[in-house]
């Protein structure tokens, strides 16, 4: 191999934004997706502020907010009492470029990535292609890829596996995925039906308590998405009828009329970490490498994250002729974010939401009036919520 070549397998935000920063410093990028046309599905739709600071390097940053809603505030509101406490994330101001929340498709992201990485000759966007087993030796690493039926083998310098919880190149190297999956499920559900008018004070972001059935309502810009946790004894057919989601919307908010539905879908939940995110010439990064509940909204974010921190690295190895161990740094500091910040937080976010013992319901609440009373405690709680301890934990590890 002449010029720096790497293989990236999954053409999600974590693959994309891997393949842009990569490119960008001159290096050939092959990304390859099992899909055959790009996904527009609603999955994540909240950019954390270190996210957004991050993505402005390359101006997405600001198409972004064109095509979002800002959201300066966030709240923790119960299904009986109401709003319990509102977080204000100006008061990050001068922690980040950007002291908000950006609630915005994951996809419009992808569409902008896609386009800029169509204006570099150096670019290669493999469609329906399904990764099958990656092999290496000292000096390349090598993909087997089947693509049409037929099996190609592409070879390059460093491959990214950054194909999903599933990853097929997690799954070929035989890296342990640890953890756990839970035993509901979740259903997401998308309705223009507008909350705003009928539930006072409500921001774009909102995690709702409840010992029975809590929820996260957030709004995207056409739309309301609510996420409800499914009970272990309903089967998806079950969850997924018409009178099941009828049911649910009318628990939350009764109305008169049946709630338009525009989108739904029921999918597991696990937190889980990769025993290792680097095998030789193979590096994971986003789902791949640890996946979490999505209360929080730090899956996507934390993805994003580790593309940048992964391919700036890989940047100077293969351009500055810094040494490979510099991918050992990059496994440290994000396998521990994954540990101790993203995980950590997502399965107590999803514990405090859900509690069921009203005593600890109480001080829970209590505690949260309290943060949101003290600027100081807010801003310590805000730094937390939207990533920029996680991100200044990562880059303090050497």
């Amino acid at each position: 191999m002449n010029s720096p070549h790497v293989l990236i397998s999954g053409a999600g935000p974590v693959g994309l934004v891997s393949a842009l920063t990569l490119a960008t410093a001159g290096i050939s990028v092959t990304v390859f997706e099992r899909h055959t046309k790009p996904q527009d599905d609603l999955r994540a739709s909240t950019f954390h502020p270190p996210t957004l600071d991050m993505l402005a390097r390359f101006g997405l940053t600001d198409e972004l907010v064109a095509q979002g809603l800002v959201a300066r505030y966030t709240q923790q509101r119960d299904r009986k009492e109401g709003l319990i406490a509102e977080f204000d994330m100006s008061l990050l101001e001068g922690e980040t470029q950007h002291p908000f929340r950006l609630q915005c498709e994951q996809w419009k992201l992808n569409t902008l990535l896609l386009d800029r990485l169509a204006l570099l000759p150096h670019v290669k966007i493999v469609l329906g292609a399904e990764m099958q087993t990656v092999t290496q030796d000292a000096q390349s690493v090598t993909a087997n890829v089947k693509i049409d039926g037929h099996m190609t083998a592409f070879t390059g310098n460093y491959l990214i596996g950054a194909d999903g919880a599933s990853s097929a190149v997690r799954q070929s190297l035989g890296i342990e995925f640890e953890g756990f999956t839970y035993p509901e499920r979740f259903l997401s559900v998308s309705t223009d039906f507008e909350y705003a008018d009928h539930l006072p004070k409500l921001s774009y972001v909102n995690y709702v308590s409840d010992p029975e059935e809590w929820c996260v309502l957030l709004r995207v810009p056409t739309l309301w998405r609510v996420l409800f946790p499914t009970r272990l004894e309903e089967t998806d057919e079950e969850v997924m009828t018409d009178e099941s989601i009828q049911t649910r919307l009318q628990n939350l908010l009764p109305k008169d009329t049946p709630y338009n539905t525009v989108h739904r879908t029921l999918y597991k939940v696990h937190q889980r970490v990769a025993k290792e995110f680097r095998r030789g010439r193979v590096v994971l990064a986003g789902d791949a490498a640890h996946i979490n509940n999505p209360i929080g909204g730090m899956g996507m974010n934390g993805g994003v994250q580790d593309a940048f921190n992964l391919s700036d690295k890989l940047v100077d190895i293969l351009i500055s002729g810094a040494s490979p161990d510099l991918l050992d740094r990059y496994e440290r500091q994000r396998r521990s974010v994954a540990i101790e910040y993203i995980n950590a937080n997502t399965a107590r976010n999803k514990k405090n939401i859900e509690e069921r013992d009203p005593d600890t319901r109480r001080k829970t609440q209590n505690e949260l009036r309290a943060i949101a009373a003290s600027p100081a405690a807010s801003k310590d709680y805000l730094r937390k919520t939207s990533m920029i301890d996680a991100l200044e934990r990562a880059e303090s590890i050497l």
